[in-house]
Parts: C-alpha cells; structure tokens; sequence
C-alpha cells in the first residue's frame, strides 16, 4: 500500500510532509491486532505470532488508503485487570490512546464479548475518540452473522474482517478515513528527518531502560525478563538541542537462522532496524563478561556500515577487580573495533547518559567525513614510499593511486598493480585511521587491480 518512511515517529510526522493523523489500534490479546496491522500498512512489518502478548510497546507505522496517509500505532494486548508485565503493556496501549486521533478496537468474533472487551469500551468511551469496532477472524457467511451480536458493545456497526485473508479490510479501512480527521494544511516545506539511531545488543542488557530515559517517560515495556522489546520501536528525543529518532531493538539471542517463532521475525527486523540507521549504539552489560554475542552484533553493525558507539551499561554496579577484567576483554575481544567511542552509562539512574550525545556525534561525524583526493594520494604516496608491499613469489603489488568513492560509511578504492594482501589493506586502513580520524565508523576498503597490457 505504501513505501516504508522510516523516518516517521509516534506524533505521525513523516520525514518529507506534514503532520499525519494517528490510528492507535487496541484489543484484547491474540485477537489478530498485528495480522490486521499488516494488512492495514500492505506488508509482514509487525510481529505476528500465535501466542499472546508478542508485542509489547506502542509500535507506529505508516499506512495510506485512497490517497491519505495516516499512521498506526500497534499496541500489546490490552486486559484492564493485568498485573506484572501486563500491566505495563496494557499502559503503552492507554497512552497510544491518548496521543491517538482515533481508534481501532479489534475484537475476535468467534469469541465475542468478554468481560474484558466491555470494560475497555468504558476506557474508550471516556477517551472521547472516534471509534472503529473491527470484528476480526470473520472467514465465512456464518461468522459473519454471529459479528452482528458486537452490536451491543455500542460502538456502533461491528466491522467484519478477517485480517489473516483481507476480506472486508476495504470498508473497514473507509470507515477508519471516515473517523480520522483530515491532515492540516501543509505549507510544503521539506522536513529533514532526524538522524537515525538504533539501540541494540543482548537482550536484557539495559535497552529499553536507556530509551526510556532518554525519553523521559517510560515509553518502552521494561522487565527483568530477557526479549520484553520484540518489534523495533521508534522514537523521537530531544537531546542536546537536537532531535534524534532512536529505534529499541528485540534483543537477540542467536544467529538469525538459528531462532525461531517470533525470535526469528524479531532479529529480522532488528537487522532491518540496523540497515535504517545511521549509528548504533552497542549496549553491554559491564557487569558480565563479553560473549561471543556481544562480539556477532558488533561485527553485524560494522558489516551494514554503519557508525557505531560502544555503551557499557550498569556501571553502577561494576567494582574495581570486575573494571581490570572488563579492561582485558575489551583489548580481546574488541580489538576490531578499536575505533569506536565507548562510554560508560547506567541506562536505569541515568548516570553520564548525558555523554552520549558527544559520543553519537563523533561517530556521525566519522562516518561522513570525505578526504579530498589529492591530499588521499599524498598520503597514500609517503605510505608506500616508507611501508611498500611485501615481495610476495618474485612480485611486489604496489598502490598507484587511490579515491574516496563515497561517505557513509567512508569507502575507498585502490588501485594497484597487483593484488594486495589482507594484512596490508588492514595495514592502510590503520594508518588512514592515525592520518584523517574516521572515529566511531567502519572503512571499507575495495581494491581494483591493473590489468597487464597483451603484447603484440
């Protein structure tokens, strides 16, 4: 239905126009809000899994229908008598509410109306917003029918859909353009987004925690459970005077094809969420010793090409033998990625979170810094004058000249009369690293061989 705009946040502005109006679906768990959300928004972007409570915050998408854009917001399962960790999604889908323009109630209609059902129509109804009764898993004439007794809810005409085949989602989607009121007037002028920054690592290691208090509102489920975030949640922060768009990320376990269920949707689109950023932050749990995971993430942020920052969370809670180790792991296991920031935080407190933002700047500013190509070969001249290539079978490859072919991340080409070695290209990208910075951000590196003239 509609390109992805990832720069879009929950106040439904999009990185290219104006204000969008605010759809916030709700429901009762597993009724098939994230099915209907995908069929809403034309693509499998929500997580959909058979088991209640798969998503947890107030997740926003963008949508169009008949040449309107609007945004959904897809909240966890709603049950006004939760307690624990239920009791803190079903907050997310009360506050999607009340930033909501209107509202989409999802009931099951083989189930009908449950107590559940009734009490959240008394939240709705005392919202004052303009409400749709979707009455979903709707697969037959027979269901259908029994849709008709959702009349007593009184929110007017029960909808019939079913979300998993698309049937009825066209009337349902004019009557959701019906309550939701037009975009204001828009006076064209282009609005840049905010820079992208996703928030990744092991789950359980302080994700949400640190988006929250960013934040300043507990604007992501968390709990001591590992894999509370499972979609990427979006939000827009004012920090240092500036507005950055940070993305919450599922935790992830394992490689992608090694998890299953809802894990495996989950780290797609966590890998996804990566690919749409321009920096991630890489939180660790400093208290624990690096894990191979810890490492695996790292690498994935690196190979996208992304910029990166390394915040070592819970530093609250590290004493000084634990400090030594930690110091010991980094030059191990970290010694690929010496050139990114690190900083150390405690996400829950908020202790030095404020040294992020001099953190994220300098990786961004890295990651787009261009060497002009004169002062690159000068360099590139001293280097091979004083370090060339080793001889290699009788022959020695050496570098003609080279180019900076883009920014974002940094990515040079070298062109050279033989082919040059792995530990030599790690050997240039160190010294462009000592001559020209590139803090907090990958080099790729490519090289493009000579050919030899055929004689004649």
């Amino acid at each position: 239905m509609t390109d992805f705009e990832p720069d879009a946040g929950i106040d439904g502005t999009g990185p290219d126009d104006g204000p969008q109006p605010v759809l916030a679906v709700i429901g009762r768990p597993n009724v098939g809000k994230s099915t209907l959300v995908n069929r809403i928004i034309g693509r499998r972007e929500a997580v959909v899994e058979d088991v209640p409570g798969v998503t947890r915050d107030r997740v926003p998408y963008d949508a169009t229908w008949n040449g309107r854009n609007f945004t959904v917001v897809d909240t966890g399962g709603w049950d006004p008598d939760a307690r624990g960790l239920a009791e803190r999604i079903a907050a997310q889908a009360e506050i999607a509410v009340s930033v909501a323009d209107a509202v989409l109630f999802v009931v099951d209609a083989t189930v009908g109306i449950t107590d559940a059902d009734e009490a959240v129509v008394k939240i709705l109804r005392a919202s004052g917003k303009p409400v749709v009764l979707a009455a979903n898993k709707v697969d037959d004439q027979r269901t259908e029918s029994e849709a008709a007794s959702l009349w007593n809810l009184g929110l007017g005409e029960p909808h019939p859909v079913s979300a998993l085949h698309g049937r009825g989602s066209g009337d349902m989607l004019d009557a959701i353009l019906d309550a939701l009121p037009e975009a204001p007037e828009w006076d064209g002028e282009i609005i840049r987004g905010p820079r992208r920054v996703a928030i990744v690592g092991k789950p359980n290691v302080g994700k949400s925690s640190l988006l929250n208090k960013l934040a300043g509102s507990e604007r992501v489920v968390v709990d001591d459970a590992s894999g509370t975030t499972v979609d990427p949640v979006d939000e827009i922060v004012e920090l240092g005077d500036r507005t950055w768009t940070f993305i919450d990320t599922a935790g992830i376990r394992k490689r992608v094809r090694e998890a299953s269920g809802h894990e495996y949707y989950a780290s797609l689109r966590t890998s996804t969420a990566i690919e749409r950023a321009e920096v991630a932050v890489m939180i660790i749990d400093a208290g624990h010793p690096l894990t191979e995971q810890d490492t695996r993430i790292i690498s994935a942020v690196a190979e996208t090409g992304r910029a990166l920052v390394i915040a070592f969370n819970k530093w609250d809670t590290v004493d000084e033998e634990r400090r030594y180790y930690l110091e010991k792991e980094i030059e191990r296991e970290l010694v690929q990625v010496k050139w990114a920031p690190r900083i150390n935080i405690a996400a829950l407190t908020g202790w030095h979170v404020d040294r992020l933002v001099r953190a994220l700047d300098s990786a961004l500013e890295g990651w787009e810094t261009r060497v002009p190509t004169g002062q690159l070969n000068a360099f590139l001249g001293r280097l091979v004058s004083e370090h060339p290539h080793p001889v290699r079978g009788g022959k020695q490859p050496k570098i003609l000249f080279g180019t900076q072919a883009a920014t974002a991340p940094p990515t040079f080409v070298l062109f050279s009369s033989g082919k040059l070695e792995d530990p030599y290209l790690r050997f240039v990208e160190r010294r462009l690293r000592e001559e020209f910075g590139f803090v907090g951000s990958p080099i790729h590196l490519t090289q493009r061989v000579r050919e030899k003239r055929k004689r004649r």
